[in-house]
């Protein structure tokens, strides 16, 4: 039995989308993705054609718009990028579809919806939208909805600005729908999605003396069914479990998650590379989802001592981190994302090499999003890596050979279906597994 992840469709980006980040909607019809340039792309899945049915699952360009652009804050003689650091999705409530998009300091929720008539036969406007002098209306008519082409208009709702000191990392939307949280390297806020003017601060770890500082504040996320629950995070590899149903600050955490480290296998890049760069919950809500530079690990929500399985992901590299802190690539923050049931889990690596591990079997694979593997329904080999000076087996790739300019940093996980999209250096790839995901 094998992985058979087979390529649905790649699609070729902007030089300037350099390592987009990518988000399905709740419903895995629509697929978002953010740039370096303030961009973002919506990509939407085709309906199943019985003329050809292998295009089921194919995603197109449905709408694309500059979500921000470069500003210059005058007080503290900063520029302000127009990268977008984070997109989240909002459960649809009607015919149309909203998102929250940030760069470092603000956060804009939009509107995505359709048009397929217009409007004719104003008594007070020409066809043309010009006003008409009234002495010339003469009678009365009732305007009539005509067909036209489908046209997609996306439109700001509101701009949440000037609450954030620190880069932004993180958003996440409530499970009431109704508030979400922003979190920087020091602060987590608590916004309204209907009031832009001011927020409740509900996590400040910021000491009297910056020199005091020991740990920032990497991602945040809330629980996906109970409302009053968030996670988040830190530099240390710490995680914080918080109610903000015991304190209007939650600066006293319910729950700590923390492995406890190993003296002996301390050295110089131990906090480097036990920061966590991501958390997520599964979908049950049972068990949080984290990423630091070399492991994935799952932790269950009942037991705080030490996480409920370890995966290594890419554990050749430890010989390797003297190199790594020197060409920076240390720093980088690698993504991780869950399977519709919470089976298999997924992060990304270097050489455009992603992981997935399956938590049943506890087997794993390496995959490569790569040209050479976009053919359509082209199945993807399984890809192996051996440290330096071990032996080698044909299409075996040696460590020393990894190209550390291609990572995956973004990946993202359809809520339903065996759909995977990645996010490789100027291409979206975007993957469909026939076989249940079945690994050896």
């Amino acid at each position: 039995m094998k992985l058979a992840i087979k390529t649905h469709c790649v699609v070729t980006l902007n030089t300037q989308l350099f390592m987009p980040l990518i988000e399905f909607n709740h419903t895995g019809e629509l697929l978002a993705t953010g740039d370096k340039g303030g961009r973002v792309v919506i990509f939407q899945r085709e309906p199943e054609s019985k003329t050809e049915p292998f295009s089921q699952g194919e995603y197109n360009v449905y709408s694309t718009f500059q979500s921000h652009e470069p500003e210059f804050d005058y007080l503290k003689s900063l520029e302000i990028e127009e990268k977008i650091n984070k997109i989240r999705w909002l459960p649809q409530q009607n015919a149309a579809h909203f998102l929250l998009s940030t760069n470092d300091k603000t956060i804009k929720l939009w509107k995505v919806s359709e048009r397929d008539k217009r409007p004719e036969g104003y008594n007070l406007k020409d066809e043309e939208g010009r006003i008409k002098d009234i002495s010339t209306v003469t009678s009365l008519q009732v305007p009539v909805l005509k067909p036209m082409d489908l046209m997609v208009e996306v439109t700001p709702r509101r701009v949440f600005a000037n609450a954030h000191t620190y880069h932004i990392n993180s958003i996440s939307v409530n499970s009431d729908y109704e508030t979400y949280m922003s979190a920087d390297d020091l602060r987590i806020n608590l916004w309204h999605l209907d009031i832009t003017d001011r927020s409740f601060n509900i996590v400040d770890i910021k000491p009297a003396n910056m020199e005091d500082l020991t740990e920032v504040i990497t991602a945040a996320e809330f629980h996906p069914h109970h409302c009053n629950l968030f996670v988040y995070s830190s530099s240390k590899g710490t995680l914080r479990l918080c109610d903000m149903r015991e304190a209007a600050l939650c600066d006293k955490h319910s729950k700590l998650f923390e492995e406890p480290e190993d003296p002996s296998a301390r050295s110089f890049f131990s906090e480097i590379i036990s920061s966590v760069s991501d958390v997520k919950f599964s979908h049950s809500g049972r068990y949080l989802l984290t990423r630091d530079y070399l492991t994935a690990k799952v932790w269950d929500l009942n037991m705080e001592s030490k996480p409920l399985e370890t995966y290594q992901v890419h554990d050749y590299l430890r010989s390797k981190l003297c190199s790594l802190y020197e060409n920076d690539c240390i720093f980088d923050k690698f993504e991780c994302a869950w399977n519709g049931s919470d089976s298999v889990i997924m992060t990304g690596a270097y050489n455009n090499f992603f992981r997935m591990f399956d938590r049943n079997t506890k087997r794993d694979v390496t995959l490569e999003a790569s040209r050479e593997s976009s053919k359509p329904r082209a199945v993807l080999k399984p890809r192996r890596v051996c440290a330096a000076g071990g032996k080698r087996r044909k299409d075996d790739i040696s460590v020393d050979s990894l190209d550390f300019t291609k990572k995956i940093l973004h990946t993202a996980w359809h809520p339903n279906e065996n759909i995977i999209a990645i996010a490789a250096t100027n291409n979206l790839y975007i993957f469909q597994d026939k076989l249940n995901s079945e690994m050896h």
